[in-house]
């Protein structure tokens, strides 16, 4: 048997506009997506016997066709015509149903470990054109670079220069349905005229662009978000902002020290899931 062992980072936006509905029921989107050193641990074992099996044992997470992991295994098996057994294990750190793209991540994992383990010769580009029928944000993992993403999220283009930061990231152990956000929003014109620079030098320069166009919808069922940025702020965060449709928080800084710290102190508000990050 071969086995793979690999990791999967989360993500975070810098910037999340919602463009316009298209007739296909999706939205045009405009993201600065950015990934970050929370990992889940995947790994990928070829086995005799055929089939695919998905192992995680976190809650919320199912092991069967219900998880993308196995989606993500079963369409490459399928595209490649590969008869061979896979095992997945996925050990969890990325908090789930959270805006941190942990699902996504995972199956942009699997479908580049497959390829690897297997042998099968895929170009980033063709796993890309695969992983977009999984999730709009595979096709950004397997693209490993911070990336201005548009159209549902599968239009990618590198971010020229950005700084690696240290963030605050912050979970208040809540659930938010992604399709319940976009139900709730509602659209405002004339963002797509505005023009995102390409070059950050700093922490100032990220946080000029910081927004989210989902956060209104999610604070007003969701108050503890707001919370939470507030408290980013006054524990010395330069700026702070929910990532996707929420409703983890991230806090920017600018050492390791005050991500830390800051982390350390919301820790301790209501059982809350805080880590000290670094950009990736």
């Amino acid at each position: 048997m071969k086995t793979l062992k690999l990791t999967a980072p989360a993500k975070v936006n810098y910037r999340l506009d919602v463009l316009r509905k298209r007739a296909d029921g999706y939205h045009d989107l405009r993201m600065i997506m950015q990934r970050i050193d929370l990992c889940d641990a995947v790994t990928i074992t070829v086995t005799d016997a055929p089939g695919i099996r998905v192992t995680c044992g976190r809650a919320g997470v199912p092991d069967g066709p219900g998880n993308i992991a196995w989606r993500a295994a079963d369409l490459l098996l399928h595209s490649s015509g590969t008869t061979a057994g896979i095992e997945i294990a996925i050990t969890k750190r990325i908090p789930v149903a959270a805006g941190l793209g942990g699902g996504s991540s995972d199956g942009a994992a699997v479908l580049m470990g497959m390829n690897e383990i297997l042998g099968l010769g895929f170009t980033d580009e063709q796993l890309m054109a695969t992983g977009v029928k999984l999730g709009a944000d595979v096709p950004f993992f397997i693209y490993k670079k911070t990336a201005l993403a548009e159209g549902i999220g599968e239009r990618l283009s590198p971010i020229e220069r950005v700084p690696a930061v240290w963030l605050a990231v912050v979970n208040p152990n809540i659930h938010v349905s992604t399709a319940w956000v976009y139900q709730n929003l509602q659209l405002t014109s004339g963002k797509e005229n505005s023009i995102l620079p390409r070059f950050y030098e700093n922490v100032a320069d990220i946080c000029a662009i910081l927004s989210n166009d989902l956060e209104a919808v999610t604070i007003r069922r969701f108050p503890v978000i707001a919370e939470i940025k507030g408290r980013l702020l006054a524990a010395g965060a330069s700026g702070a902002l929910m990532s996707g449709s929420g409703p983890t928080v991230f806090g920017l800084f600018q050492n390791e020290a005050g991500a830390r710290h800051a982390a350390g102190e919301l820790a301790r508000v209501n059982g809350w899931f805080t880590t000290a990050v670094r950009t990736l």
